[in-house]
């Protein structure tokens, strides 16, 4: 199977190869600076003030611990929806935290590495061990199928389980995600059971799983209420060696969606019979949007519109709107530029976009590495505590701590939208992030924050940090 597999998507690369001869043959000229502006810091201002410390951590496995300093691996701050204002918290490391709107300190909720699941978080400097967190929105309501239940992302072992896709070619690890049914779920300290929902094999460290999220604003009797939205890369390493991202057969380098309580043809999951491939023979009926080099976190605003903050290669990162079908471009395109690969040049720099790929979706903003590197996901902003805030897109350069915004009240779906940097005031004091929450960098030199941006019950964004272990509360400046 993974032959035909590997035939399949060469076949495929093939036919992208010939409808874009005519723009080999122009010979196009590369880009040495794909976007000349720059982002500005604007009039947008909040202030920051520390929220909750969370306790220091390290990597279960002592040689990848020796080379990474970071106090703790937090990735996302995400409520519980069941009106108690309580919040998670995931350690990369493998701890899940609960906290509340309040500030107290944190409580351990559940701890990874102690379960008999194959857990391994030693891939470090990549984004491996306990991912991404969510519960169902049927989580407090007794009675019902989704009562109890929330559901983890995370890193296991090649030998630890039977993946759905690329068992076989499961070289470096698999992103695994588990379904939890807490005995009580108002409980500060997990006890119950859990079940392995879905399994994928990764041939490289990187790229892998990141967040999974329910849609909020599905209601009960909707066709998207439970449906369980997950983003997988492109399987790692650089520049997509298997061309996953124009592969409709795997699902990787894609947005899939699934009924995490439905179970089907020996799955641990069910087939929304509305996700846009269904019936297609060769696809994988998971997927429901693709062309995604790397998207690890998304998020809707209150009128239903997802974004999605997909980070780029070697010169561009991009934010998305999520539509159901959608082709976003990679690896024949990074921003709204054509790739080495869709003029016949190969990885390396981007260059003018090719008629020939423009039934692909572009983003509604980007910005190159004159301004940063890997974009992180976002939240709209619908608190109350920073009018100027109100209706803005806030997501983060993530290795520098940048945060930044667009304006989603008034936004262009069809074309490419001003991108803000937000001023940050630490008591009254202007200051950059990287120089408060800054550790040293793996990856090069000088210090990076690793920035995610978290929301509560209320709307209020927070910044996510794993410097110091500290967690951030965006408020009036």
């Amino acid at each position: 199977m993974r032959y035909l597999r590997e035939i399949a998507i060469v076949t495929l690369s093939a036919l992208f190869a010939v409808s874009l001869a005519p723009a080999v043959m122009a010979q196009p000229r590369p880009l040495d600076d794909p976007i000349p502006e720059t982002i500005q810091k604007g009039d947008l201002v909040a202030g920051v003030e520390e929220f909750v410390r969370f306790p220091r951590t390290i990597e279960s496995n002592s040689e990848s611990a020796s080379t990474n300093p970071a106090y703790a691996r937090l990735q996302y701050l995400v409520p519980i929806p069941d009106g108690s204002g309580r919040l998670v918290v995931n350690d990369l490391r493998g701890v899940l935290y609960i906290v509340d709107e309040s500030g107290r300190p944190p409580t351990e909720f559940m701890d990874m590495r102690t379960m008999d699941i194959g857990f391994d978080d030693s891939m470090f400097p990549n984004e491996s061990g306990l991912v991404s967190v969510t519960f169902h929105p049927q989580f407090a309501e007794e009675g019902s199928p989704g009562y109890g239940k929330f559901y983890a992302a995370y890193s296991a072992g090649s030998a630890t389980g039977v993946a759905d896709y690329l068992d076989d070619d499961a070289e470096s690890h698999e992103s695994v995600i588990l379904e939890f049914t807490a005995t009580d779920p108002t409980a500060n300290e997990f006890s119950g059971t859990s079940r392995e929902v879905f399994r994928i094999g990764q041939f490289a460290p990187n790229h892998n799983i990141g967040t999974l999220a329910f849609n909020p604003n599905a209601v009960p009797g909707s066709p998207d209420f439970g449906m369980l939205y997950v983003c997988l890369g492109d399987g790692g390493a650089a520049h997509d060696p298997r061309d996953f991202g124009q592969s409709l057969e795997i699902p990787q380098a894609a947005i899939i969606r699934i009924d995490p309580l439905g179970g089907e043809g020996g799955r641990g999951y069910g087939i929304p019979s509305d996700n846009p491939f269904v019936g297609q023979s060769g696809v994988a009926p998971e997927i429901w949007a693709f062309g995604l080099r790397h998207p690890q976190h998304f998020s809707w605003d209150t009128d239903g519109t997802m974004f999605i903050g997909d980070i780029g290669q070697n010169q561009v990162e991009e934010i998305n709107l999520g539509r159901a079908g959608a082709n976003y471009g990679w690896r024949l395109r990074e921003g709204t530029f054509s790739s080495g690969y869709a003029v016949g040049r190969g990885p390396g720099p981007v260059y003018p976009r090719q008629e020939s790929d423009a039934d692909l979706v572009d983003p509604v903003a980007q910005y190159d590495h004159d301004e940063g590197a890997a974009v992180g996901g976002g939240y709209v902003y619908r608190g109350s505590a920073i009018p100027a805030l109100q209706g803005k897109f806030v997501f983060a350069e993530f290795p520098r701590g940048r945060l930044l915004a667009i304006d989603a009240d008034n936004l262009d779906p069809d074309g490419l939208n001003e991108i803000t940097e937000i001023r940050l005031r630490f008591d009254g004091q202007e200051r950059d992030l990287v120089d408060v929450a800054g550790f040293p960098n793996t990856y090069g030199p000088g210090n990076r924050v690793d920035l995610r941006v978290g929301v509560d019950s209320e709307g209020e964004l927070y910044l996510v940090t794993k410097g110091n272990g500290w967690v951030y509360k965006l408020v009036a400046p």
